[in-house]
């Protein structure tokens, strides 16, 4: 029966989890950026504890992990005029500028929690929630020298669960939950009609700033319409996160439609790149332009390199000196599937493209809604729930 999986332990879920690269919240924005680059994970942990100094002495109970940044946070924080204007003073800025506004993002969770109380916490909003790693064995260490990308607090080593960890491991044990898996994400009635953020093809990307640092938070992206309000692309942080701070520039400069062809898979056309540029001039924005110029001379004289898997984006990452890399890289097709869908289709769907969300479509293509995890999981927690009662 499901309810049987109520009795595992978010431990359970951890095995074989990367412990997490950290950031002090002490660091600055271009300490997040180079960590960032460096590491190629999708996101970086920001703790309330600073182990690169000598003086440090605070216990494991007082290192908390207070949010997480990536490099959206990193190119919508640039989007702003100030910033534009002036880059290296914004690289100076305290890293805390980039942690998400909205409380109880990540929160932490004892190794031998209930499975149940994960998925509760998701539901209320928590979106990673970190563990410490329990080993019998002595971990390799991620980084050998204190840095602003250590792993380590005092000995202990964390990792976070996410919703794709918890919707994996359901769909792992989905034959328990028949007939639910069959059921349609109508007639569950999980399909999402309302504040779903949206732009228009031919709008200025500026104006879908908002709309992203909404589609980042809520773990979605950003619908991308046509004139008669059908699906045509998205703009998705997830594809944004595989370029680097200088995708400012084209927010800030370019249509929807173009940005959707900048940032969409095998890095952006030279003639798009030098529009970005010319507009940037013409801006009077030459501190950015040097900057954007960089970023160019370090992709064209780098070597292409490996980057490490990043757990809720997927693989596509620019490697550690800046280039962009097109290893399965996220597209700025949509994910669709249609209001007859079966759920477990939609969860299958989802995970092989490594997002959280499917967009939901009528036949002629006009946006019916979303799908989400924190939907989907709604429907197995109460089906848990209920058969804990029976």
């Amino acid at each position: 029966m499901a309810v049987s999986l109520l009795g595992y332990e978010v431990s359970d879920l951890c095995l074989g989890k990367p412990a997490l690269r950290c950031l002090p919240v002490s660091a600055t924005v271009a300490d997040a950026l180079a960590a960032l680059k460096r590491s190629g994970d999708a996101f970086i942990s920001v703790w309330s504890c600073d182990h690169t100094s000598k003086t440090t002495n605070s216990h494991v109970e007082d290192c908390r992990c207070i949010g997480k940044i990536c490099m959206v946070d990193v190119v919508c924080f640039f989007c702003r005029e100030d910033n534009l204007s002036s880059p290296s003073a914004a690289l100076q800025s305290p890293v805390s500028l980039l942690l998400p506004k909205v409380p109880g993002v990540v929160r932490h969770l004892n190794p031998n929690s209930r499975f149940q109380e994960a998925i509760d916490l998701m539901l209320e909003g928590v979106q990673n929630i970190v563990i410490p790693i329990q080993s019998t064995s002595p971990r390799k260490k991620l980084v050998t020298k204190p840095s602003f990308n250590w792993t380590l607090h005092n000995g202990v080593e964390f990792c976070w669960l996410t919703q794709e960890d918890v919707i994996r491991f359901l769909l792992n044990s989905i034959g328990v939950f028949s007939p639910l898996p069959s059921l349609t994400i109508e007639s569950l009635d999980i399909i999402e009609t309302e504040n779903i953020p949206s732009v228009y093809y031919h709008e200025p990307a500026s104006i879908a700033l908002a709309a992203i640092s909404q589609s980042l938070t809520n773990q979605i992206s950003v619908a991308v319409l046509d004139q008669d309000n059908k699906l045509v692309g998205e703009i998705s942080p997830f594809t944004l996160a595989c370029h680097d701070e200088t995708v400012a520039a084209a927010i800030s400069t370019l249509s929807v439609g173009d940005l959707m062809a900048y940032i969409d898979c095998g890095g952006p056309p030279e003639d798009l790149i030098r529009l970005v540029k010319a507009r940037i001039e013409e801006r009077n924005l030459g501190a950015f332009l040097d900057l954007i110029e960089e970023e160019l001379s370090h992709s064209s004289s780098s070597s292409s390199s490996s980057s490490s898997s990043d757990e809720e984006y997927g693989s596509g990452r620019r490697s550690g000196s800046g280039r962009y890399s097109t290893r399965m890289v996220r597209r700025s097709e949509a994910i669709v599937c249609y209001p007859w869908s079966s759920v477990v289709a939609v969860m299958i769907q989802a995970l092989a493209h490594r997002v959280s969300y499917v967009w939901v479509i009528e036949e002629d293509w006009s946006l019916a809604g979303i799908v989400t995890f924190s939907g989907i999981l709604k429907v197995f927690r109460h089906h848990l729930q209920t058969q804990a009662l029976d």
